[in-house]
């Protein structure tokens, strides 16, 4: 009986089917060479255009050559909403990235002057559906109705550091002045010290890293300009960055109810000096009331306590009224 032959064919030898297996692969071709790697090299160079398309204007919160810290809180932008806020925000220079309009939005001096300042200060301007402005409002927990077709995205804050606000304070024409403010929680109330300390002639706040306001939308729309040209440091340790402080020739006065000296008779008005303002209800902590020189107190009647930022303009003015008749 003749042997069964293989249907496949021979598997040894030189002329078989596996001839080809048995010589094994050829080398691989690099990237270069293969037919996808131009497109795909143009994408990614587009892409990295968009990026730097996207990248945020220079910080004008913090002056070149001054070191600042990385925003803290949100990552993200915020949004100011409302006509009178977003043109208000524009005129004094908020740091902002877009300008974003209704398409239907019905025309009138503040749309007109709002994009007119965004196209001068560099700021994109984005013409889009109201429905999109309302969702965005809505991401950002604010009102649908409140933004009136016109929202500005600002970026996140960038800090200046604590020992470059007094440098740059000292090298002021005036003995410096700083506003330190100690478990204040309401932006409202750091917007409106700020706008009291441009107004009387601070150089800067200084703030708490942690468990304090930091500077958002509702602390720029408080402060009416006066952030975009007032620093703002923040501190780790406050008690920290006030004894830094004191090392380097400034007086550290907190305030308070039960202080023991009166304001109006604090002896070192004219020289360097920092003003800590405590919470309205828990007032200076007990770790920065101990590194203050002095605790003074605001002669009132009639009510057990000011408002944080009532104390600081109050404070303020005195200060600069002494230091205006040399006292």
């Amino acid at each position: 009986m003749p042997a069964k032959r293989n249907k496949k064919g021979p598997t040894k030898g030189s002329g078989g089917k596996g001839k080809r297996a048995l010589q094994g692969k050829k080398g691989t071709l690099p990237a270069e060479q293969r037919h996808w790697y131009p497109k795909k090299q143009h994408a990614k160079a587009v892409k990295q255009e968009k990026r730097a398309e996207q990248k945020p204007a220079p910080d004008r919160t913090a002056p070149a050559g001054r070191r600042n810290t990385a925003p803290s809180g949100k990552d993200g932008p915020e949004l100011l909403v409302g006509r009178n806020p977003v043109v208000e925000a524009l005129r004094s220079g908020v740091p902002a990235t877009k300008l974003f309009l209704a398409n239907s939005l019905e025309q009138d001096a503040r749309v007109t002057e709002a994009a007119r300042l965004a196209g001068e200060a560099g700021v994109t301007v984005h013409e889009v559906r109201r429905a999109e402005l309302d969702r965005q409002c809505e991401n950002s927990g604010q009102e649908k109705a409140a933004h009136q077709g016109l929202v500005l995205q600002v970026r996140p804050y960038r800090y200046w550091a604590a020992e470059d606000l007094l440098e740059s304070a000292r090298e002021s024409s005036t003995s410096p002045l700083v506003v330190a403010l100690d478990g204040v929680t309401d932006p409202h109330n750091l917007g409106a010290v700020a706008r009291s300390a441009a107004a009387f002639g601070a150089h800067g706040l200084l703030v708490p890293e942690r468990r304090a306001a930091g500077v958002t939308t509702a602390a720029w729309k408080t402060s009416a300009g006066a952030l975009a040209r007032l620093p703002v440091a923040q501190a780790t340790n406050l008690s920290r960055a006030l004894a830094g402080y004191k090392q380097e020739g400034v007086f550290v006065a907190g305030l308070d109810s039960e202080g023991d000296t009166r304001l109006d008779e604090l002896p070192v008005a004219s020289d360097p000096l920092a003003i800590v303002v405590g919470s309205e209800g828990k007032g200076v902590s007990r770790l920065v009331r101990e590194t203050c020189d002095v605790v003074a107190t605001i002669p009132i009647s009639g009510v057990e306590s000011l408002n944080a930022s009532v104390a600081a303009g109050v404070s303020l003015y005195e200060v600069n009224r002494r230091r205006a008749f040399g006292q």
